[in-house]
């Protein structure tokens, strides 16, 4: 009868399994609060919420300079200690590729579409991205950082886009 139990388990299991083989996911949830760094006054707090095999990233920032644009990765480290943030290491990038446009064959996992302030330095963002996921597994954003940088990424310069200094940074955490 044990025997039965456990064959009826693994079945099971792989049934479920089998549902999702893309390895998406049904909602998980992570959240980051930004703090301010290199002496700016950016703050804010960025969710992520795992739908299938895309991540919806929706961000609410204030203190950026007005009418700008912003480099805005997930980095290596979930580390926002120094002052500059370079504790976060560099762009998450589990794939080894080289930095490009956000989307494209050829980006890193952690780049992000650019983040726009308002007329008022707020930016309302909202960005639905491939190639991270919302756990600690090899693709997975959870523990590590979000940061917004200076200057827009021009999606070209290697590694990193020219974003230049680190304004803000959070630790990202299950929700």
């Amino acid at each position: 009868m044990n025997t039965i139990k456990i064959l009826a388990a693994l079945s099971v299991a792989g049934l479920v399994a089998g549902c999702n083989p893309m390895g998406g996911g049904s909602g998980q949830k992570a959240s980051a609060n930004l703090e301010s760094r290199s002496g700016s006054s950016v703050k804010g707090d960025v969710q992520f919420v795992w739908q299938g095999s895309d991540v919806m990233v929706t961000a609410r920032v204030s203190g950026l300079k007005p009418n700008s644009e912003h480099g805005f990765h997930v980095h290596e480290k979930g580390d926002c200690s120094a002052p500059d943030a370079m504790s976060a290491a560099g762009h998450f990038n589990p794939d080894g590729k080289a930095h490009g446009s956000p989307g494209s064959s050829h980006s890193h996992s952690g780049d992000l579409p650019n983040l726009k302030a308002d007329a008022n330095g707020n930016a309302n963002y909202s960005a639905k991205v491939h190639g991270i996921t919302v756990n600690t597994g090899p693709a997975g954003i959870v523990g590590r950082s979000v940061v917004i940088h200076r200057d827009p990424d021009d999606y070209k310069s290697q590694p990193a886009g020219n974003s230049g200094p680190r304004l803000a940074c959070g630790l990202i955490r299950s929700t």
